[in-house]
């Protein structure tokens, strides 16, 4: 069994900057591959960015570049800086684990953290 938490979302002006964190516990957490996924209203889930147990990365084309994904397996979080934020990234964001070899989403999700890009 795994748990998932998120925190770190919030309201933020266009072009400022968040950082999500997703703390894990459970057996075995430092060797899944962790990914962010966001969904926005009216709009399916979607990848944003993933990141191996070796520390490989993944990102949407939308985020690449803005965005950047690490991990801290002594502390068993997972991060997601964003940086240069748009309108366009406002969504509920989740950590899911573990992501599949195609970065297809696994099993465990957390409950979410809500991200508002607005002026």
């Amino acid at each position: 069994q795994v748990q998932l938490v998120e925190s770190g979302g919030g309201l933020v002006q266009p072009g400022g900057s968040l950082t999500l964190s997703c703390a894990a516990s459970g057996s075995l957490v430092s060797l899944y591959a962790v990914g962010w996924y966001r969904q926005a209203p009216g709009k399916q889930r979607e990848l944003v960015a993933g990141i191996t147990s070796s520390f490989g990365t993944n990102y949407a084309n939308s985020v690449n570049g803005r965005f950047t994904i690490s991990r801290d397996n002594v502390k068993n979080t997972v991060y997601l800086q964003m940086n240069s934020l748009k309108p366009e990234d406002t969504a509920v964001y989740y950590c899911n684990a573990p992501t599949t070899a195609a970065w297809g989403p696994g099993p465990y999700w957390g409950q979410g953290t809500q991200v508002t890009v607005s002026s």
